[in-house]
């Protein structure tokens, strides 16, 4: 602990506990979350608050080895026990970015979903010149100062033990993800959680699909990361067609369908859906093709078109009586 201490103070911090934690410091890996509360102080004689987390009611996440703006805040956190609040003076040089991650602190909390895609310095100066839209922090920029920062470090888990977002992962993390995803998918399926199986194809398919944004259209890439989407949309459409929502369905299996125009799954998917939503040519079209990729879906097939006959006499029929008793 004292070494901690000696190591903070030769960068330029000071650190004074506020409220011990439980325990001894834990290892921070790369991937690890620490969920944290944090108010933001300057560090003049009247302590003037900028920021403090539990205004907004939520506290803050971040992941180790992800490169977040304002560094020190990893530091910080690393010599802290969970449940620990402590108090951290930290010197200008630790402080001086932190305008611009409390600048988009608070625009997320104000609901704002403005990116900025400059680099880092070219952004900064150019934030310096326009401003932060935030008259605390406008005066930060051009008058950096030493912060203290009051960190209350919540809980700490590992990259094991909770389900990374998509933002929080580069692109071998997110490739990584995708059959982990779709294995979860058809664990909730096989027991007939057809929304969670739904929800995870979905995410491996969002997956996918930020993967070949990076990727140049008709690649060999991004043709590899299309082929990998066909058994997503075909499962996904599975769950929709047995959650009795149907025009997903017609949409992803029509996504196979441009690639794959004789995928059978697809098309018999495709035709429940259709007939379903009482598209009756789209749906006999869908069915008479099956029969001529495999004949020995014939008698599926069959079923399928004598049920839909059977809801068009029971419609007809309902209509028919409607009309009798409107004009009887």
């Amino acid at each position: 602990m004292a070494e901690n201490f000696y190591q903070l103070q030769k960068e330029g911090i000071f650190k004074k506990i506020i409220y011990a934690g439980d325990g001894i410091v834990p290892s921070f890996p790369d991937g690890a979350k620490a969920t944290f509360h944090y108010r933001t102080t300057k560090a003049d004689e009247e302590k003037t608050l900028l920021d403090d987390s539990k205004h907004t009611g939520k506290p803050m996440e971040l992941i180790f080895g992800k490169k977040f703006k304002l560094e020190v805040w990893e530091k910080l956190l690393k010599t802290m026990t969970v449940k620990e609040v402590a108090e951290f003076t930290c010197d200008t040089k630790h402080a001086a970015v932190y305008p611009v991650v409390a600048k988009s602190l608070r625009d997320i909390f104000k609901g704002k979903t403005t990116h900025s895609h400059t680099s880092h310095c070219c952004g900064m100066m150019a934030l310096s010149e326009q401003g932060m839209g935030y008259s605390d922090l406008d005066e930060l920029m051009k008058s950096p100062q030493p912060l203290v920062f009051t960190l209350e470090l919540l809980t700490l888990e590992l990259p094991e033990q909770f389900e990374q977002e998509s933002w929080s992962m580069n692109e071998k993390e997110k490739l990584e993800s995708v059959p982990k995803l779709r294995e979860a998918g058809n664990e909730a399926y096989s027991k007939k959680n057809y929304e969670e199986a739904a929800n995870k194809y979905a995410q491996a398919l969002g997956m996918l699909e930020d993967l070949m944004l990076q990727e140049k259209p008709g690649d060999e890439d991004w043709k590899r990361l299309d082929e990998m989407k066909r058994p997503l949309l075909l499962n996904y459409s599975q769950c929709k067609l047995l959650t009795h929502d149907y025009y997903p369905v017609i949409t992803h299996t029509t996504d196979v369908l441009e690639r794959d125009p004789d995928n059978i799954k697809a098309l018999f998917r495709r035709g429940k859906a259709h007939a379903a939503v009482w598209n009756l040519k789209e749906a006999q079209k869908d069915f008479a093709r099956v029969v001529e990729l495999d004949s020995s879906l014939e008698s599926a097939v069959k079923k399928e078109l004598s049920s839909l006959e059977q809801r068009i006499k029971q419609k007809e029929q309902t209509e028919k009586t409607l009309l009798k008793g409107m004009f009887s």
